[in-house]
């Protein structure tokens, strides 16, 4: 049964992987990590005791909740084709962009619960940020968000928000399963011949739905997040959970549009992966991240110690999520110089 069950996926083995060397920034979590690790709490708080539609509807008002009360910079235009919103700060040149792809796990999230991150994006670079709305799981199919991040894609190449314009540069970046919509997407771009974005940002990602990285079981117990509502995983044979998610998600776990890091990593554009070591998703940057490295694409992946999954959104209360920031502003200015990619570089930094 299990052998009919990885010939049915092909599933390749990636454990080699696991022993590219892996550095983490020295420190130890600020003060105010205890603050976001109450937020966190707030979140579970929300949900508990509810199921099903529910339990999903009261995370989704949590989430998009979390940007209330945060003094946001930028203008925020709604945008009904492609579905999203615009943010724009203050003398943001438009012909920049940058596609966001929120995280939320497929089912949850929004521009709105985003926007402390688009707005910092927006601020920082001189971007005009197009926040994609795609659609979710479980009311639509998996496939239906994908193709929606596709037609942002190939629609923010060529308008801006006053209309069109091409762009002159062109970044995508998302956050865990946006994250993965983000490496997966400049892959699809790279196949079917269009417009490349010049960088690409993933936060978190998830890159590999086949749950076979070390850290999906190791690291239950040191994340806050994702280890309370998906450590029960780690109980259920592997073999079902493949087939649960090629039940959910109609693609096979093993499929590059849901695990971006099973399939062709050649000829990417420079990329940035932020991840912390004590996230159940760190194995899938540093698998991410070594794979592309070894098809030559250039790639650099940064690991923050401590840190909450997708710790950029708790802007600017936490200090971590502004030296995440900062990095990004760093990588971003080394790709429009030119430096980045230029010459052989470590996949992450200390």
């Amino acid at each position: 049964m299990v052998a009919a069950t990885l010939t049915l996926f092909r599933l390749e083995d990636l454990s080699h992987l696991d022993r590219q060397p892996h550095q983490v920034r020295e420190g130890t979590p600020s003060p105010a990590n205890r603050e976001v690790l109450g937020r966190i709490r707030e979140m579970g708080e929300a949900s508990r005791g509810l199921r099903g539609k529910a339990r999903l509807m009261a995370l989704r008002k949590h989430m998009d909740g979390l940007s209330e009360g945060l003094e946001l910079a930028s203008e925020f235009r709604f945008c009904e084709e492609p579905r999203g919103e615009w943010v724009l700060a203050p003398g943001c040149d438009t012909r920049r962009r940058i596609l966001y792809i929120h995280g939320g796990a497929w089912a949850a999230g929004s521009p709105r619960s985003h926007r402390a991150i688009t707005d910092r994006l927006s601020t920082m670079t001189r971007a005009a940020v197009f926040a994609v709305d795609y659609r979710l799981m479980p009311e639509h199919r998996f496939m239906d968000g994908v193709r929606d991040c596709r037609d942002a894609h190939t629609w923010l190449v060529k308008h801006g928000p006053e209309g069109t314009e091409p762009a002159d540069f062109l970044v995508v970046a998302g956050d865990s399963a946006g994250g993965s919509h983000t490496l997966g997407l400049i892959a699809w771009a790279r196949d079917n011949g269009l417009r490349q974005a010049d960088a690409a940002i993933a936060l978190s990602p998830s890159t590999d739905l086949t749950l076979t990285a070390p850290s999906n079981r190791d690291n239950i117990g040191t994340d806050p997040l994702l280890g309370p509502v998906f450590g029960g995983l780690s109980k259920i044979p592997l073999p079902v959970i493949w087939w649960a998610t090629l039940a959910a998600f109609r693609v096979s776990p093993t499929s590059p549009v849901a695990s971006p890091l099973r399939g062709n990593l050649e000829n990417l554009p420079p990329t940035l992966i932020q991840a912390s070591d004590t996230e159940m998703l760190l194995d899938n940057a540093r698998r991410y991240a070594a794979r592309a490295r070894a098809a030559a694409s250039p790639v650099a992946l940064h690991t923050w110690p401590g840190m909450v999954h997708v710790w950029q959104i708790f802007v600017p209360l936490l200090p971590e999520a502004e030296e995440a920031f900062d990095d990004i502003r760093d990588f971003l200015s080394d790709v429009e110089s030119g430096r980045f990619g230029a010459a052989p570089r470590e996949s992450s930094t200390g």
